[in-house]
């Protein structure tokens, strides 16, 4: 039969404890009950753990190179011990979380660092999905958790808790020929309007019905659903976006991309961003210990625009 998940407690044990009297002890056992599972275990395997010459036994080198496997494997029992336990508590068989492309470079990260450490047999999902499609994922059940741009209006099915902002920008290719239009003048003269006449490139959902009109300015518009997509077409010089100003920052700075600056307003779109969950199906553990997470971060840094639109369960 060889080692169980008995058995590798008792060995440990006397490996700790120095003793066969000392590890019943710790046991709550009697030392014969933890002599007998030791030799019993011993006869199992042919394989010598104590010497039990001296007045009390000392492991042998067999013992010492089985230490390790043993105790990683007693880790892993308690681990799935308290994995069952959550589950039965109500914990998640797995955690959804859909993320609207550009906002892939959000804090979003560390919390779930944190959320690993208390349940690291929670199994994880990451989704990158434009807002109107990682919504959708929310309200069908297939995630729990959404990270998306602030709304225009409240969702009463939806519950909320703010993690921060992110500034898009409008960024064009450098060798783009609407930079050397006549009408463009040189780059501190662009006016917002100019834009309308140039190809834009707009990450949006897969239902080519549904665009968020605060982020579609041209009148020709190429779609993907991608941000690396996106920034691929606006470097090939095939229309412009907006793009997270951390995403592009690098590029602009090498002079690859331009950040347009814009004669009668500044360039950036700064928008709050949410952590959003359905009301209409209940929060496991995971979820719930993640909204705090994030709600506890930000009362670290700085106070919330908003209160969620009700408390996170």
């Amino acid at each position: 039969m060889g080692f169980s998940a008995d058995n590798v407690a008792v060995f440990l044990s006397v490996l700790d404890q120095g003793s066969f009297s000392a590890a019943a002890r710790s046991l709550g056992r009697v030392p014969s009950a933890v002599s007998m599972a030791v030799a019993q275990l011993e006869a199992e395997l042919d394989l010598p753990l104590f010497d039990r010459r001296g007045r009390e036994p000392r492991p042998t080198e067999a013992a010492r190179a089985l230490e390790p496997q043993a105790r990683q494997i007693q880790a892993q029992l308690r681990q799935l011990d308290a994995h069952a336990l959550s589950l039965h508590q109500g914990l998640e068989e797995r955690l959804t979380l859909a993320i609207a492309p550009e906002l892939l470079a959000a804090q979003w990260a560390a919390p779930l660092a944190v959320l690993a450490a208390h349940y690291p047999l929670l199994p994880v999902e990451v989704l990158a999905a434009p807002q109107a499609d990682a919504l959708a994922l929310l309200h069908s059940g297939r995630a729990q958790l959404a990270l998306v741009f602030e709304r225009p209006s409240l969702d009463g099915r939806e519950g909320f808790q703010e993690l921060g902002s992110e500034t898009l920008v409008a960024v064009l290719a450098a060798h783009h020929p609407a930079l050397a239009r006549p009408d463009a003048g040189q780059p501190a003269a662009f006016r917002e309007d100019l834009l309308s006449g140039v190809r834009q490139i707009v990450l949006a959902g897969r239902d080519p019905a549904q665009s968020d009109p605060r982020f579609v300015f041209a009148r020709h518009c190429w779609r993907t659903d991608n941000q690396v997509a996106a920034l691929r077409l606006i470097e090939a010089g095939l229309g412009w976006g907006w793009l997270p100003r951390s995403l592009v920052r690098a590029l602009v700075a090498a002079g690859s991309l331009v950040e347009l600056p814009f004669e009668n307003l500044t360039n950036g779109l700064e928008l709050w961003v949410d952590v959003v969950w359905s009301k209409e199906r209940p929060l496991g553990l995971g979820a719930q210990r993640l909204i705090r997470l994030i709600r506890d971060g930000l009362k670290a840094s700085a106070p919330a625009r908003l209160a969620p639109s009700e408390p996170a369960p």
